[in-house]
C-alpha cells in the first residue's frame, strides 16, 4: 500500500473512532459504528490458508455499500480477521477481493443491486482454500484502501474497501502495473489423474458453474450450481456402475474451475467424451421455456437464443474475476484446429443419440439440438457436448429438477447415450 494510502487508512480509522461513524462523506449511514482501537489499516499480502481449524472457516456475516459517485465503500462483518488482498481487472471494469477461505452468510440478494461506484458484486470459492469477491464498477475507480480490522468493542472483524473514482487512463495504468505484481490467487485446475494401464473410455463430466460462479437462479432460490452439481455426481455413479468407462470430473463440490481449465482438463487426459452439464433460465421479457436441450459447438449459432446462451455461459471466467488477457492466443489456436471435422462428426452423433434417449425420459424443448460457440466445447480432439438439463425459470422444469425421480430417471437416458455412443464408435474402430 502506498504512503497515501497508508495515511488515509489511518484518518479512516480515526474518524470512525471520533465521530462514531459520521464523516463527511457519510460513513455512518453505512452502520460501521464504532470499529475499535485499531486505527490504522495493514498492508497486506496475498491470502495464506486460514488460521482457525481445517473444519472451520472465518464467516462473512453482512455487507454493506456506502457513498456516491465519487466514493463508495463496501463493509463486510467477519467473525475474525482475515488477510485481504486487492487487484483491478479491465474489460469490464472490476475490483477483486481475494481472501482465505470464508464461508459467506450474506442477506439474500446481496450484491444484486449496487450504489454509487459499485454496480453489482459476487462473492464465493474460487478454489480450496481461497475465496473471492469480484466487484463490478460503474465507472473506473481506483483502490484508495483495502484493509480489515480486528474485532474490538463489541464490534466484529470488519472487511473494509474505499473506492474513488477516476478516468479510464488512470485506471488502465494500474491493471498494467499490477499485472507485474507477484502472481495473484488463481483457480486451480482439477488435480491431474492417471490411467494406471486402464484402457477403458474416459467419460469426463463437466458440472457448470461453481463457487463464486453461481449460473441461472430460480425465483424460489435454487442455485444452477447446486442443481447441476448434484445430478453429474449422480451421473457419474450411473456410468462408472456399468464397468465399461473411466470417468473424471471438472468439479466435484462448490469450487469454481475456468472455462479453459475444463477443456485442458479433458484434453490432457485423452478423453473419449465431454458431456458438460447445465440449467438454463429466461430473464421475463424474454417469455417462458421449457425442456431439454443438447448443444454442439458452432462457430454459427443455430439461432439467436443459442447465441445468447452461448455469450452468458462464456462470460463464467469474467464472473470470477480472472484476467482473460493471457487466453487470447490458445483460443485462436484452438478454433484453427476446429477444421479437424471428425471430432465435430462424433460430436453431433453423440448429441442426437442423448436427445433421443432423453424422449422417453425427460421433456425436451421444442428446439432440442442446437449449436453455438460454447468455450467449453472447444477441445479440436474430444467429441463435447452442453447439455441444458432445463429451465430454473420454468415451475414445471424446475419442480424436474430437483426431483429425485427424474434425476434418476434421466440420468440412466444419459447412461444409455453414452453406451450407444462408445457401441458405434467401437463397431466401427474409432479411437478410445
Amino acid at each position: 500500500m502506498s504512503v497515501r494510502a497508508t495515511i488515509l487508512a489511518s484518518i479512516f480509522g480515526a474518524m470512525v473512532l471520533v465521530a462514531m461513524g459520521v464523516g463527511a462523506i457519510g460513513l455512518g449511514a453505512i452502520g460501521l459504528g464504532a470499529l475499535g482501537g485499531a486505527a490504522a489499516a495493514e498492508r497486506t499480502g496475498a491470502p495464506g490458508a486460514p488460521t482457525s481449524a481445517p473444519d472451520h472457516f472465518p464467516v462473512a456475516s453482512d455487507v454493506r455499500l456506502g457513498g456516491d459517485d465519487t466514493q463508495t465503500r463496501l463493509i463486510v462483518d467477519l467473525t475474525e480477521k482475515i488477510d485481504v488482498r486487492a487487484f483491478t481487472l479491465a474489460n469490464p471494469y472490476r475490483v477483486v477481493l481475494d481472501m482465505p477461505q470464508v464461508t459467506f452468510q450474506f442477506p439474500p440478494k446481496a450484491g444484486e443491486a449496487g450504489r454509487g461506484l459499485i454496480k453489482a458484486f459476487r462473492f464465493g470459492l474460487v478454489m480450496q482454500g481461497g475465496s473471492r469477491m469480484v466487484i463490478d464498477l460503474a465507472r473506473p475507480a481506483q483502490v484508495d484502501m483495502a484493509f480489515v480490522l480486528g474485532a474490538a468493542n463489541d464490534q466484529p472483524a470488519r472487511l473494509v474497501l474505499h473506492l474513488t473514482a477516476t478516468d479510464r487512463e488512470a485506471f488502465m495504468r494500474t491493471v498494467a502495473l499490477e499485472s507485474r505484481a507477484p502472481e495473484r490467487s488463481k483457480p486451480q485446475a482439477p488435480p491431474e489423474t492417471k490411467a494406471n494401464g486402464d484402457s477403458r473410455p474416459l467419460v469426463v463430466i463437466d458440472p457448470g458453474h461453481g463457487g463464486i460462479d453461481n449460473g441461472t437462479r430460480a425465483a424460489s432460490g435454487e442455485m444452477e450450481k447446486t442443481i447441476v452439481l448434484e445430478f453429474s455426481l449422480l451421473l457419474r455413479d450411473k456410468i462408472e456402475k456399468t464397468g465399461k468407462y473411466r470417468v473424471l470430473m471438472t468439479r466435484s463440490d462448490d469450487t469454481f474451475v475456468a472455462l479453459g481449465d475444463r477443456v485442458r482438463f479433458a484434453r490432457a487426459r485423452q478423453a473419449a467424451l465431454f458431456i458438460s452439464i447445465h440449467a438454463d433460465a429466461l430473464r421475463r421479457r424474454e417469455g417462458d421455456a421449457q425442456g431439454a436441450t443438447v448443444y454442439t459447438l458452432s462457430e454459427r449459432a443455430s439461432d439467436a437464443r443459442a447465441a445468447r446462451l452461448a455469450a452468458a455461459e462464456n462470460q463464467a471466467d469474467v464472473i470470477a474475476g480472472l484476467d482473460l488477457s493471457a487466453e487470447e492466443k490458445d483460443v485462436a489456436g484452438i478454433l484453427i484446429d476446429l477444421a479437424r471435422r471428425e471430432t465435430k462428426t462424433f460430436s453431433v452423433q453423440f448429441a442426437q443419440t442423448v436427445v433421443g434417449a432423453l424422449k422417453n425420459a425427460a421433456r425436451l424443448h421444442q428446439h432440442p439440438l442446437k449449436s453455438a460457440a460454447f468455450v467449453v466445447l472447444k477441445a479440436p480432439d474430444v467429441p463435447s457436448v452442453l447439455v441444458e438439463l432445463g429451465y430454473v425459470s420454468n415451475k414445471a422444469d424446475l419442480k424436474s429438477l430437483i426431483s429425485t425421480e427424474w434425476r434418476d430417471r434421466t440420468a440412466d437416458s444419459i447412461v444409455q447415450a453414452v453406451d450407444a455412443f462408445f457401441s458405434t464408435r467401437l463397431a466401427g474402430g474409432g479411437q478410445n
